[in-house]
């Protein structure tokens, strides 16, 4: 199937970049609303002292630090800055969700279960692919 694509879009590498930018643009702005929704829903201080409970030490100041990076880190990630640390400390963060939180649930968010890792699991690797594409290559390559 041919679409009329702009001459600029006719090559395998230029169709790659776009699509490879609307996926970072995409998981900035998904983390910009998760971090953003936590604080003006007050849910920092609640996340902190749930951290608590389940045995993690300093549970309010890795809130607060989640939800800042979340909030300041979409913003350098959607501008293109420091993408492949932000897209690691993401992955991790998240990775931590689905221990803690996802996988307990099950598979499915919806549907078949409620809450589940499967979201986290795509979120994830979106990311990792992301940063991937930011990796720079050795001098010795």
């Amino acid at each position: 199937m041919q679409l009329p694509l702009p001459a600029s879009f006719h090559s395998a590498e230029s169709r790659s970049l776009l699509a490879w930018n609307i996926l970072r643009i995409l998981l900035a702005l998904f983390i910009a609303a998760h971090g953003w929704a936590r604080f003006v829903a007050g849910g920092v201080i609640p996340f902190g002292g749930w951290l608590d409970s389940q045995g993690i030490p300093f549970g309010l100041p890795i809130a607060v630090a989640i939800t800042a990076i979340e909030i300041a880190g979409s913003l350098l990630l959607l501008i293109r800055r420091w993408v492949l640390p932000l897209t690691i400390i993401y992955s991790l963060i998240y990775i931590a969700g689905i221990v803690l939180v996802h996988a307990p649930a099950g598979w499915f968010v919806v549907g078949l279960g409620r809450n589940g890792a499967e979201y986290s699991v795509l979120l994830v690797t979106c990311l990792l692919c992301v940063g991937l594409q930011h990796v720079k290559p050795s001098a010795t390559q």
